[in-house]
């Protein structure tokens, strides 16, 4: 059983890791204490596993129950669903046919999404394609290849890279930057190390950067824009890349990533050490989970921002101490997301936005205040979602500071460990019915609808007026306005 009471049916998934560990059905009935047969009616999904069978199986064979729970082949799930959505693709597929063929063969499902991926940047970059405008921006968005394959590397992580995890706890202890104020701690080892002096530089002067650094002159200049937090992470940054910078270039060669994506994966990487710098995991993760997660809190506490708490707190994946799996979106006004994470299975469209129903939209509203909200995906997840607005960086009378909006959540059977859900009575919530974007979503009657879904026939009725003014199929073939 799961924590939310669901039976745990996990045949392929078993079946994966028994033939990846190279042993029988009978040598892991063994090493489990159940029979053969036992282990043959879970693999072909006659029988769910326990969750006392289930601990037993990440303690021998030493993983995360989510991992053989598969939060990753969810994700893999969704965004096969998503492609599988593509008019290109005149079948509908089943849920439950993508979810066997994802359990069966993960390596044959990302196969058929890198396949779906250069369909369309081939389709894009035919001059003669007869393609829509929307469906033009559609692809604009999910053309951006280097951003995509940095995303899918944390994600396939988990959004947690150990390495360097390890690496910037042992240096926070060696400075050590919980007791001594981190700016001054942070530059003194830039200056003595490595000979580097920062600077804080009038606006006039960095009219166009927050953070430039000169190797000639050994300046690391940083924007009088950026706020305390800023800075503190800006010259982490800097000591991640001058002290930690094999570390950082293996990782990148051990990914293989393409030449375009090389140096936004070393920034990412060298951001991450930044981070984990800041926050070192042990005591992060400690005092987070004393706090119940009060991500403001956790920002007063270790000096860094609110995005930045949020953001460490999806990366604490460490198997022998983990965090809740949190996922994390930042949103503008229209909605553009520019950063995405995701430590459990929370599937995000890798195009046409987040559904407006979600109350990372609705808190530009009131700024600065913390929102809560309980959301119900279409294949029946449940999530506690909290959101608030950020301003990034200090802004002026003439050039007003970007302000975002900050999503943070977790599956619903983690909200009880939240100082956010603490007066709430989570089971007579109704969870709002979210979907990934209007494109994609197949919920009927919606009134916040801004498109019909990309994979059903479009119908306009001249005698109705519904909820919706968009009419299409229902995956049973029945129409209905949405």
């Amino acid at each position: 059983m799961t924590e939310r009471g669901e039976k745990l049916i996990i045949g392929a998934r078993l079946k994966r890791l028994r033939r990846t560990l190279g042993i029988t059905q009978a040598q892991m009935a063994h090493d489990l204490g159940v029979s053969p047969s036992y282990v043959t009616l879970i693999e072909a999904n006659q029988r769910p596993i326990s969750a006392k069978l289930l601990l037993r199986l990440s303690e021998v064979y030493d993983f995360a129950p989510r991992d053989i729970a598969g939060a990753q082949d969810m994700q893999l799930q969704g965004e096969v669903e998503a492609a599988l959505k593509d008019p290109v693709f005149a079948e509908t597929v089943a849920r439950s046919e993508i979810e066997d063929a994802v359990n069966a063969s993960p390596g044959l499902a990302r196969a058929l999404l890198r396949l779906h991926d250069l369909y369309r940047s081939m389709a894009r970059a035919s001059e003669d394609s007869p393609l829509s405008d929307r469906e033009k921006v559609e692809m604009l968005e999910q053309s951006a290849r280097p951003v995509d394959e940095v995303r899918s590397y944390l994600q396939a992580r988990s959004n947690h890279i150990d390495s360097l995890d390890r690496a910037a706890e042992a240096l926070a202890e060696e400075l050590p930057i919980d007791r001594t104020e981190p700016q001054i701690v942070l530059s003194e080892r830039l200056r003595e190390r490595h000979g580097f002096r920062v600077r804080i530089l009038p606006h006039e002067v960095m009219p166009d950067h927050l953070r430039l650094m000169d190797p000639h002159r050994k300046h690391l200049n940083l924007s009088e824009r950026l706020d305390q937090p800023g800075r503190r992470f800006q010259i982490a940054v800097q000591l991640a890349r001058l002290e930690y910078g094999e570390l950082i270039e293996k990782e990148v060669q051990a990914a293989r990533f393409s030449p375009e994506a090389v140096p936004l994966a070393r920034a990412s990487l060298a951001n991450y050490f930044g981070a984990a710098l800041l926050m070192p995991y042990s005591r992060f993760l400690r005092n987070a989970e004393t706090e119940h997660y009060d991500v403001e809190l956790l920002s007063q506490r270790f000096g860094t921002s609110y995005e930045q708490v949020a953001h460490r707190l999806t990366t604490l994946q460490r198997p022998e101490a983990r965090g809740i799996p949190f996922f994390f979106v930042r949103m503008d006004r229209a909605g553009n997301v520019s950063k995405r994470f995701s430590a459990g299975r929370f599937h995000f469209s890798k195009f046409g936005g987040s559904c407006p129903l979600w109350n990372v939209h609705s808190c530009f509203e009131q700024p600065d205040r913390v929102q809560t909200q309980v959301i119900g995906m279409p294949d029946g997840t449940a999530y506690f979602s909290i959101a608030r607005t950020v301003t990034r960086h200090i802004g002026s009378y003439s050039e007003p500071a970007a302000r975002f909006a900050i999503g943070l959540g977790c599956d619903i059977a983690y909200a009880p460990r939240l100082i956010y859900a603490r007066s709430l009575d989570l089971t007579q919530i109704r969870p709002t019915p979210v979907g990934v974007n209007c494109y994609l979503c197949e919920r009927q009657n919606c009134a916040s609808r801004a498109y019909p879904p990309i994979n059903r026939p479009f119908r306009f009725s001249e005698r109705e007026r519904g909820i919706s003014s968009f009419h299409f199929e229902s995956p049973h073939g029945e129409e209905g306005g949405s």
